[in-house]
């Protein structure tokens, strides 16, 4: 699945692919960058529900969007986060900066 960008008023949506690596984080970086040079956005929200596997370009993929979005509080979301994806954002430091919300249980 290739990233799918939704964007509705100040909040842009990325739909991860199923493994964020260096090649797919450095895609979503360029068109993020470019949606956000053409419309104003104030959160990014990172969806999660396809997403098995994450190296550290994904960690530094949603670092650069927080700060391109200028560190500020709650501008940056994780949702439908599995299990392995929120250990990784738990030891990277990033659950200090965004609110992850865990798959729904069903």
């Amino acid at each position: 699945m290739n990233p799918l960008f939704t964007a509705e008023g100040s909040c842009l949506t990325i739909a991860l692919p199923r493994e964020l690596d260096h090649p797919a984080s450095d895609s979503i970086r360029r068109e993020s960058d470019r949606i956000m040079s053409r419309q104003f956005i104030r959160t990014i929200v990172f969806d999660f529900a396809d997403t098995s596997f994450m190296d550290s370009s994904g960690i530094g993929l949603i670092m650069g969007r927080y700060r391109a979005l200028g560190m500020r509080g709650n501008c940056v979301r994780a949702v439908n986060v599995n299990s392995h994806i929120e250990k990784l954002l738990h030891l990277s430091g990033l659950h200090r900066y965004m609110e992850i919300r865990p798959v729904p249980e069903q």
